[in-house]
């Protein structure tokens, strides 16, 4: 269970939580290792973020809430199978429940084809992506559903995303940067994320926010499959998470796996924890 949230079994759904008149999150673990490239481990990525959350005070100062008291559900993992399309249909539907019942979906990956599933979930006209990488291959090694392919499915499969503006991105295929120069896409390099603000972008729209830990330098975050230098800092993505959670229906951090001392959970748990905080308080 991630600390500070309630185990499913102690809250029935979101709507108890609403009853209390508090905001409402429910944290769904989807462990999806199917389309990993290089180093693969992302199906240990939510228990390590739980795990390395547990030392977090509760307390957040800056915006004077405690997590604890913020309506926050853990429903456990899905558990996935090697069918990805079908693995994403069935965590679809699952996010899909929290979005009904007025909650906001935050999922722990897992390999970054789960970020299709929650915005399946969410339906938002504008997705935010932290990422090394630019995903738009339209297959990769043959896989539609693959890692590497995500931000393309997700322009092209939901119906409703009409932009994606990616951030920290520093690597990609000639093709796929033929395709970020589309009106659809925006993309916003490591060195100018420091200064970049939503400028209204996203007033008045729904949005979806998704972390891809790798987006962080592996200096600080090595613990994931497609390590990219030269890039983010964590105070740097804390500050997305911040600008955008507003905003946002939906989150998910990813591409966390076990191949390190817990840096990369330990940021990712603690981007989940900003959401929150920032989302309650916004």
């Amino acid at each position: 269970m991630f600390p500070g949230a309630a185990d499913d079994g102690e809250v029935t759904d979101a709507a108890d939580a609403a009853d209390r008149g508090v905001t409402n999150f429910v944290v769904v673990g989807a462990p999806l290792d199917a389309t990993t490239t290089f180093q693969p481990g992302t199906r240990f990525g939510p228990d390590r973020i739980r795990s390395f959350a547990e030392p977090f005070d509760d307390y957040d100062h800056r915006t004077d809430q405690h997590f604890s008291d913020l309506g926050v559900v853990d429903r456990g993992d899905v558990r996935a199978w090697n069918d990805v399309e079908a693995y994403l249909e069935y965590l679809t539907s699952t996010l899909r429940e929290a979005v009904w019942d007025d909650a906001v979906p935050l999922a722990l990956g897992g390999e970054h084809t789960v970020s299709l599933a929650g915005v399946r979930a969410v339906e938002p006209e504008v997705v935010v992506c932290c990422d090394a990488h630019l995903d738009l291959y339209d297959a990769y090694d043959g896989e539609r559903f693959s890692h590497a392919a995500v931000t393309r499915r997700i322009l092209e499969d939901v119906d409703s995303v009409e932009a994606v503006i990616l951030l920290g991105v520093r690597t990609g295929s000639e093709g796929e940067w033929d395709r970020a120069a589309d009106d659809d896409v925006t993309v916003v390099p490591p060195e100018d994320v420091g200064d970049w603000t939503p400028d209204g972008r996203l007033e008045d729209r729904e949005v979806y926010l998704s972390v891809d830990i790798d987006a962080a330098d592996p200096g600080y975050a090595p613990g994931t499959g497609t390590k990219e230098p030269f890039g983010l800092e964590p105070r740097e993505l804390r500050d997305v998470v911040r600008a955008v959670a507003p905003h946002a229906g939906g989150f998910d951090v990813v591409e966390v796996n076990d191949r390190d001392d817990g840096q990369a959970a330990a940021l990712a748990a603690k981007l989940v924890r900003e959401f929150v905080f920032s989302h309650a308080d916004g």
